[in-house]
């Protein structure tokens, strides 16, 4: 019984290794298609900005709804995009504390 266990693993494990070489569990990246995200087009109109320094615990979203005293009116890819076009070669994940930053105002 113990000799027909063993068998029975090692041709799982031969197997395994087998499938794993020939056909191979993981997609080559070459054969994947890679969908592009493409942001949001808007004017190219001169968006209206405040300068404010970040503070321990702030986010691109309270920073702007503080300042405006309301509810975000936009949606957060349109926020992330005005960030960025005010702020160029600046990730919105990457703001630092201490340093000021243009935030988009929508209160106007």
């Amino acid at each position: 019984m113990k000799n027909l266990l063993i068998l029975l693993v090692s041709f799982l494990i031969i197997y395994s290794i087998y499938f794993d070489i020939s056909v191979g569990t993981l997609p080559h990246p070459a054969t994947q298609k890679v969908e592009a995200v493409a942001k949001p087009k808007l004017p190219k109109a001169r968006i209206p900005y405040f300068e404010v320094k970040v503070e321990p615990g702030d986010t691109l979203m309270t920073i702007v709804e503080h300042q405006i005293k309301k509810p975000l009116p936009v949606s957060i890819t349109r926020l992330i995009h005005d960030f960025e076009a005010l702020n160029p070669n600046q990730s919105t994940e990457k703001i630092q504390i201490g340093k000021s930053y243009r935030f988009p105002d929508y209160a106007k």
